[in-house]
């Protein structure tokens, strides 16, 4: 059934957390379909959803995939179009790694066919949820924030130059929340000491372009952190070192300071 790998807690306060690239899965065929199913899990946004497990506290609703984003990438475009024009990026079913390394044989990549029914098993229903969540609590709040989590390895040359900022808030260039839901999440990263950058190279993805909408009360807004912070990351990565164990005790820092933007983000939605 579609809605298996569909993950919805659902909390009261107005802050949705949506969790697309956290999945690992490989259902059916797919497990001997790709290359390498380390390859197919290797791009991960790996134990995100347990580093901002504190914000059941906060009364966030949690809306989360649990297939592989080399299946189904649930933060593109659907209709194909890129979101980095003239920059390396991965597309709806990627055919290849961040790194650049082909997930198929050659001849087995998916056609059109099977992009379209990929979009209708996991991409539509993930995002028919999604927008019903938002919807939900719209009805609760004048304004709800919709925070898009992810992270990414911190040395990547095809994707950017040297080492990735640890915090990468992406609002479109200003457009899909309010100046100042970007402004207090930019003074909580500034505040950590860590290292942070706007609208840099991640910008957001298409949740946080397709949801934003602050004219109608939907503030949308991407962080997209370096693993670095919260797992202790390898310089280079291999079978045998990834991905890394989950390990609270070394990822008190980033989570204290994610701490202090989601009580940000909510203190904006309530204002």
């Amino acid at each position: 059934m579609a809605g298996d790998f569909l993950v919805i807690e659902r909390g009261e306060a107005p802050l949705v957390l949506s969790f697309p690239h956290t999945g690992t899965a490989l259902p059916g065929a797919f497990a001997t379909r790709f290359r390498s199913p380390w390859l197919a899990r290797r791009d991960a946004d790996w134990h995100v959803e347990q580093l901002y497990a504190f914000a059941r506290d906060l009364g966030a609703t949690f809306v989360r995939s649990t297939v592989s984003r080399s299946v189904i990438d649930l933060n593109r475009d659907p209709s194909g179009v890129s979101l980095y024009p003239g920059q390396a990026t991965t597309g709806l079913c990627p055919t290849d790694t961040f790194d650049g390394e082909p997930l198929y044989e050659a001849g087995r990549e998916p056609d059109a066919a099977e992009i379209v029914s990929r979009r209708e098993r996991w991409f539509d229903p993930y995002h028919a949820a999604l927008a019903a969540e938002i919807a939900r609590l719209r009805t609760q709040h004048d304004k709800v924030v919709v925070y898009d989590c992810h992270s990414i390895r911190s040395w990547i040359p095809r994707l950017f130059d040297g080492e990735l900022p640890q915090f990468n808030i992406g609002t479109n260039n200003g457009v899909t929340c309010a100046p100042a839901l970007e402004a207090a999440v930019e003074q909580a990263c500034a505040a950590s000491g860590l290292g942070h950058v706007v609208n840099g190279r991640f910008k957001g993805g298409w949740i946080t372009r397709h949801y934003g909408a602050p004219e109608q009360g939907v503030h949308a807004i991407q962080m997209e952190l370096a693993i670095r912070g919260y797992l202790d990351e390898p310089r280079t990565i291999t079978p045998q070192n990834w991905p890394v164990a989950w390990a609270p005790a070394y990822a008190e820092a980033v989570t204290a300071t994610l701490r202090t933007i989601l009580e940000g983000a909510l203190a904006f939605a309530r204002a």
